[in-house]
């Protein structure tokens, strides 16, 4: 039997170890210097930051004067963004002209609705049925008369006076709320097999795309009225809110229509052959699997309606952007070279946290709820 074993007979020199995989200077080569083009580009990447980063420090923080600052400090020729303006003028840019003595009513409204929607978010929180109910029938109606008073010894606030967040987020959480549903039924409608109903929903869709929201809310404003019977007139604040919904429904009935057609044939048929009605086989089975697949389109809709808010300007409403342009233009006592900007500014950062927030929530329930595509 031929012996085939080995056994060294010398030693082996020393090698270098090897590199590490893991850490900072590993992500740091893996991503920005793996080749010659990103080792350029990471460079040039350094370079811009180090010629933006300091002149913005400065604005916001560095020579920024604090909440607690006075309007001659803004003034100063050298000073950066005037926090101290901000929270002079937050309760405007909050609750608009709503009277100050009021001003727990729509407090109340804030805390009842973080109470009821952020249990909707967790997707384990319990009676999850009773509270979408709540939120979504009693809620509204709760908060309309506490808001505008008349009953209960409230003092009347009609809607004129309402303004600033306040309106912004009214209007985006009854526009989310009422245009997602009419979408989901318009796109059902688009595909029904009866003509009448399908030509309907195709009219409306292809009207309110084929012009921009200014224009909805124009008609919203002037020609509604008009056909009108004598003597009665809408309230500007509803005729946002039409205008807002049934615009943001329009497109939202494209992309839940789109999610329906990439379902599989086989998903209906199968579905048939259970014996389930129409509305069983989209409720328990269609929709479902459709709306999973469109929530990066659904999400994106809710951001542009709650930017588009900034447009009810038009029917006369003070949105957050209206309020801060109102008292650049009002508030005589703060003018100073930065105040106009850090206005806007605060504008832009309260628009950017909650449009941020509705896209990683989305990011969340993508990941969520895609276990049927995990490998």
């Amino acid at each position: 039997m031929t012996d085939i074993g080995f056994v060294r007979s010398d030693m082996v020199s020393a090698r270098p170890a090897p590199h590490r995989t893991t850490g900072a200077v590993a992500w740091a080569r893996k991503n920005l210097f793996s080749t010659p083009l990103d080792t350029g580009l990471t460079i040039l990447g350094l370079l811009f930051l180090a010629w933006i980063v300091p002149p913005l420090f400065g604005f916001f923080i560095g020579n920024a004067v604090g909440p607690n600052g006075t309007v001659e400090q803004c003034r100063m020729e050298n000073a950066g963004a005037c926090w101290a303006y901000i929270a002079a003028e937050m309760e405007f840019f909050i609750y608009g002209f709503y009277d100050i003595p009021e001003h727990w009513r729509p407090n109340i409204v804030f805390a009842l609705g973080a109470l009821l929607f952020v249990p909707l978010l967790i997707p384990k929180a319990p009676f999850k049925r009773t509270n979408a109910v709540l939120f979504i029938v009693v809620y509204p109606i709760v908060s309309y008369f506490l808001l505008a008073g008349g009953v209960f010894g409230l003092k009347v606030i009609p809607t004129e006076k309402w303004g600033g967040l306040l309106v912004t987020l009214i209007i985006s959480v009854i526009g989310i709320t009422l245009s997602f549903p009419l979408g989901v039924i318009l796109a059902l409608g688009r595909q029904s097999q009866l003509p009448i109903i399908k030509t309907v929903c195709v009219g409306f869709i292809e009207l309110i795309r084929a012009v921009p929201l200014i224009t909805i809310l124009f008609m919203a404003s002037i020609m509604l009225p008009l056909f009108m019977p004598q003597g009665m007139t809408v309230d500007k604040f509803l005729r946002a809110i039409v205008g807002v919904t049934l615009f943001t429904s329009a497109y939202m009935a494209e992309v839940v229509r789109g999610g329906l057609q990439a379902i599989p044939r086989g998903q209906y048929e199968a579905a048939s052959a259970l014996g389930l009605g129409y509305w069983k086989r989209m409720w328990f089975i269609i929709l479902p699997q459709a709306l999973k697949h469109v929530i990066p389109g659904i999400v994106n809709n809710f951001i542009s309606l709650f930017k588009d808010t900034s447009l009810v300007y038009i029917v006369g409403m003070k949105d957050l952007l209206e309020a801060v342009k109102t008292k650049n233009d009002t508030a005589l006592e703060w003018q100073s070279g930065n105040t106009a900007t850090t206005g806007y500014i605060f504008a832009a950062m309260v628009f950017w946290v909650f449009c941020f927030g509705m896209s990683r929530y989305s990011i969340y329930m993508e990941r969520r709820l895609n276990t049927g595509y995990k490998r």
